[in-house]
């Protein structure tokens, strides 16, 4: 910074010099020449001091790094690898340390530094660079991220977090049944609790996903009537109206289906019934007991259930960010038609 400013206050000589010259010279040197040059260099100086910090694009407030800061570390680290390029480990280093800091877009230049380096051999390049391209909203699972996590997989079968990224990365392409298998395998390895928990519910969404699938577009039988003679049971009805707020109409896909569901409100996991829709508005729709998604399931008239509806911009069953949606607690078996406005988007 010092250095920038010393050549700042020369060019700003070299602009005074020859306004000041000619009214110096003028006259020999009088008193009233003299003055004029002072008040000309001084104006030009000060209005320049005070104008550059309004005008420039420089933080002048922002004190600089520390020299042991994770940004002064970091620069560090820029600077030498510009000197020694071929250095995979620090490219991989470099992609780690702008991917703590957020700076994704530098985390994944960094990374395909190192991919390029290890010719698509070295998998925690292929799975830093995925994550960032995620991370910075370059690309989603079903995309280049998606295929990077799988070469990933390829390279390092036993590679947790290839693993759990590659079976998210089935899951948006559709296929649930490598997912689950992948999600499987992550069980087998005793995960943590909590960890464990999100991995079970990953694979009760896929089963819950396939049983919808198999009902799709054919009308569900009452729930008694799947054993031979037993008497028939008049399903519970929930009567909806469906609506789309205009405000969030945008981000509804052409040709995504609107799925309905029912939960006990505060419970996640596979829901107790489900309907796959069209997705058309205002809709008008009958929610039933027998529309269970697992046999035993379903709901009993004056139950307190929550009632979902979810524009799937992604196809499927299972919730995703961006996806529209609305939420509206009734109780079973009432006569008159809730209203669902779907107003809001999935974080």
């Amino acid at each position: 910074m010092s250095g920038f400013l010393l050549i700042a206050a020369l060019l700003a000589l070299l602009v005074i010099a020859p306004l000041v010259y000619p009214l110096l010279k003028r006259n020999g040197v009088g008193t009233s020449a003299a003055v004029t040059g002072v008040i000309v260099a001084l104006g030009i100086a000060g209005g320049a001091t005070l104008l550059y910090p309004v005008w420039s694009n420089w933080k002048w407030s922002v004190p600089e790094p520390a020299a042991d800061s994770p940004a002064a570390m970091i620069g560090r680290l820029a600077r030498r690898l510009e000197k020694q390029p071929d250095d995979l480990q620090g490219w991989l280093l470099l992609g780690r340390s702008y991917a703590v800091i957020e700076q994704f877009p530098l985390a994944a230049r960094a990374y395909q530094r190192a991919d390029n380096l290890a010719k698509g051999k070295n998998a925690d390049a292929l799975m830093g660079l995925g994550d960032a391209l995620i991370n910075g909203e370059q690309s989603d699972f079903s995309g280049r991220a998606g295929k990077l996590f799988e070469q990933a997989l390829e390279l390092d079968p036993s590679s947790v977090k290839a693993l759990f990224y590659s079976a998210i990365a089935a899951m948006e392409r559709s296929e649930f049944p490598l997912a689950r298998a992948r999600f499987s395998r992550l069980l087998e390895g005793s995960p943590p609790p909590e960890v464990r928990r999100v991995i079970e519910e990953q694979i009760r969404g896929i089963d819950a996903q396939a049983l919808l699938a198999s009902r799709s577009g054919t009308p569900a039988p009452a729930a008694a009537a799947a054993q031979p003679g037993a008497a028939a049971v008049q399903a519970v009805t929930v009567p909806l109206r469906i609506t789309l707020s205009a405000a969030v109409a945008a981000r509804a896909d052409a040709g995504a289906p609107l799925f309905v569901l029912a939960r006990i409100p505060g419970q996640r996991g596979p829901p107790l019934a489900a309907k796959r829709l069209e997705a058309r508005f205002p809709q008008d729709v009958d929610l039933l007991s027998s529309d269970a998604m697992l046999a035993g399931t379903g709901f009993a008239a004056g139950q307190e259930i929550e009632i979902e509806a979810r524009i799937a911009n992604g196809g499927s069953a299972i919730s995703r960010s961006g996806d529209p949606f609305g939420t509206a607690v009734v109780r079973a078996g009432g006569k008159s038609r809730t209203v669902i406005e779907i107003a809001a988007v999935k974080p």
